[in-house]
């Protein structure tokens, strides 16, 4: 058995395909016909290559992430008959993710269920699952798990995770640039809606949020707390110099490309580095210094990881105080209504929960070192 990463991102990952296979979760009726009848339906007279292409895309991730964590666990292994091999595990659990999920869209008017995409999420999840047995064959899972044991801590699979997720969560549009986690005053709408129709409550039960724009210093300090936590998980998780430079200085790229590529899906190629102020350069510089600062002060994981908590805590307490301007929720309809609405709830749900997730993972790590002291 060996430690891997593989298992949780495996299921992270088809918790995001189920969330983007029914989005929008609304409208569930019985529309009287069979759960199986896309099988035998006709072929679709209306399809484009976006389709086809985020159909194959959609499920290589997950086809790869089945037959990674199988031959990293020793599970469904060559012994027993070749229908046993991960390969044909994996694809076979992805290919029954896949059906169900074109099966349950018949209950939501919103969605149409396809052969088309069953069969193309197939050939997707096993697009995936080959190559992680190529990766097999040609030595490099066990070339990554030697380089695991050099670079990371034992206990650092939670970490890893959150690191190989906060990149996607950037994607979604956020108000302020790396400001991921501003939920409050979506939340206290939905909440007031909520409770509107409870005849016995005469009064408001969550009084309005009085939120005010961010000044410009703010900002600034918004961007740096953004780029230090994902920086500090990193620390904790890496004990040696020379990688905890490579990781940060990764972690910067993905801070600048991430940001890029959400601003030129939101607002078109043109406008990819609209979002690169001065304020934001500062920011994000400001963060660079005090990272290179803590590795060149060769912080031990522990501080690192309780560092990340204070950076990340103060980050969510200002931007949660702050509203989304009218700018950005034109964007957020946008998004909602165009061609990235099977993205946009795996998007939001990453951006909005990715730093409690990681306010939890830490929390227990360092709990966990003072249990077993």
């Amino acid at each position: 058995m060996h430690k891997t990463a593989a298992w949780p991102l495996a299921w992270v990952y088809a918790g995001l395909v189920i969330y983007a296979s029914l989005y929008p979760f609304e409208g569930w009726r019985d529309q009287g016909v069979s759960l199986h009848q896309f099988v035998t339906a006709p072929w679709p007279r209306y399809w484009s290559g976006f389709d086809v292409v985020s159909n194959v895309l959609g499920y290589m991730p997950l086809g790869f992430l089945l037959a990674l964590a199988l031959m990293r666990s020793r599970q469904g292994g060559r012994r027993g008959g070749a229908w046993r091999h991960p390969v044909w595990v994996a694809w076979g659990l992805a290919c029954v993710l896949s059906g169900l999920m074109e099966a349950l869209q018949s209950f939501l008017p919103a969605r149409v269920p396809s052969q088309l995409d069953s069969l193309l999420n197939a050939l997707g999840a096993l697009l995936g699952a080959l190559l992680a047995a190529g990766m097999e064959r040609w030595g490099l899972l066990s070339r990554w798990s030697r380089f695991r044991s050099r670079w990371f801590l034992p206990d650092a699979t939670g970490g890893m995770v959150l690191m190989a997720l906060w990149p996607l969560a950037l994607l979604y549009p956020a108000a302020v640039p790396l400001g991921l986690g501003q939920v409050f005053e979506r939340f206290a709408l939905e909440f007031s809606e909520w409770i509107e129709d409870i005849n016995w409550w005469d009064g408001p039960l969550l009084p309005a949020p009085e939120l005010q724009p961010l000044l410009p210093a703010t900002e600034m300090l918004c961007v740096s707390l953004g780029l230090l936590a994902p920086c500090l998980l990193g620390l904790s998780i890496v004990p040696q110099r020379v990688p905890r430079w490579l990781l940060s200085a990764g972690v910067l790229v993905c801070a600048l490309g991430g940001s890029a590529l959400s601003a030129a899906l939101s607002y078109g190629p043109s406008h990819a580095w609209a979002w690169f102020t001065p304020q934001v350069l500062l920011g994000l510089g400001l963060g660079a210094a005090v990272c290179a600062l803590l590795i060149v002060r060769q912080v031990p994981p522990r501080v690192s990881a309780a560092l990340m908590l204070l950076a990340l805590g103060a980050d969510l307490s200002i931007i949660n105080q702050a509203p989304e301007g009218a700018y950005f929720a034109q964007t957020l309809q946008a998004w909602e209504q165009g061609r990235f609405i099977r993205f946009h709830g795996v998007g939001q749900w990453l951006g909005w929960l990715w730093p409690y997730a990681a306010l939890m993972v830490v929390t227990a790590r360092l709990w966990a070192h003072e249990e077993g002291r």
